[in-house]
C-alpha cells in the first residue's frame, strides 16, 4: 500500500472518531512516525500531503531532516538527552519529551528562540515508560516559569500496548484531565492547548478523548528498516 492509500483510510477513521464525539475533523493532526522507514518512504509521506514528521532518534532524525531539506514540521518524540539539545532544537519544531528540569535548563541555555515543548507524563505508571508521574505535573509546570525560551504547548503520553485498544481509554482520559489542570493555572508560557497521544492501534480512542496530535507509524508508512 502506498502512503497516500494508507492516509486516506486513516483519515476516514479520524473523521469518524471526530464525528462520534462532535469534534471538527481538522482539529486532529497526524504525525507520520518515520523512524523505521527509508528516506524515500518519509519523502512519500510528505508528498502525500502529511506535513508533520516524527522521529525518536536524534542522529537518524537529524540525518533525515537534512536529506529532506527540512521540509515539513518536525517533531522529536523520543527521549532527549541533554547533550543532544543544541542540535535538536535547531532542527525540530516540537519536542514531545520534556520531563525533567535538567533538560529544561539545557534547552534554556542553548535556545535562541521559543522552543515548543510537550511535557511527557507517564500516566500508565509503567516502569518502561519515561515521563513525569501525574502527581508531579503541576509542580513541574510551575517551575518552568524561570525558562523564558520554553513554551508548554501541551502534554504527551504513551499508553500501554493493549490487545484491546479500548483498554487504553483511561490513560487518555487522565491526560485530558491533567491538561485541564494546567490550563486552569492560566500561565502565559503554558497554554497547553495540545494533546499528543494515540498511535497506530489506538488513535481513534485517543481522538475520542481529546487528542490533537496522533503519532502514527506502522499503519501509515509501514516498517522497512
Amino acid at each position: 500500500m502506498t502512503v497516500k492509500q494508507n492516509l486516506a483510510r486513516i483519515q476516514q477513521e479520524i473523521d469518524a472518531a471526530c464525528q462520534r464525539v462532535g469534534r471538527e475533523k481538522n482539529s486532529v493532526k497526524i504525525i507520520a512516525v518515520t523512524k523505521y522507514v527509508s528516506d524515500e518512504r518519509a519523502k512519500e509521506a510528505l508528498e502525500a500531503g502529511i506535513s508533520h514528521i516524527g522521529e525518536n532518534r536524534a542522529e537518524e532524525g537529524a540525518r533525515k531532516w537534512h536529506v529532506l531539506n527540512g521540509n515539513g514540521t518536525w517533531h522529536f518524540i523520543g527521549t532527549l538527552q541533554s547533550r543532544k539539545v543544541k542540535e535538536m532544537i535547531e532542527i525540530f519544531d516540537y519536542i514531545h519529551s520534556l520531563d525533567r528540569l535538567s533538560l529544561a535548563k539545557e534547552i534554556q541555555k542553548r535556545a535562541s528562540k521559543i522552543v515548543k515543548c510537550f511535557i511527557q507524563v507517564n500516566v500508565s505508571g509503567e516502569d518502561s515508560k519515561h515521563g513525569l508521574q501525574p502527581s508531579q505535573l503541576i509542580e513541574f509546570v510551575t517551575a518552568l516559569s524561570q525558562f523564558s525560551f520554553i513554551e508548554v504547548v501541551g502534554l504527551m503520553t504513551m499508553a500501554p500496548n493493549e490487545e484491546d485498544p479500548e483498554a487504553t481509554r483511561p490513560n487518555f482520559r487522565k491526560l485530558k484531565d491533567l491538561q485541564k489542570e494546567v490550563q486552569a493555572l492560566k500561565l502565559p508560557y503554558a497554554p497547553c492547548e495540545e494533546l499528543s497521544m494515540g498511535m497506530s492501534n489506538d488513535f481513534h480512542i485517543a481522538i475520542e478523548e481529546g487528542a490533537t496530535f496522533v503519532r502514527i507509524g506502522t499503519s501509515l508508512v509501514g516498517k522497512e528498516m
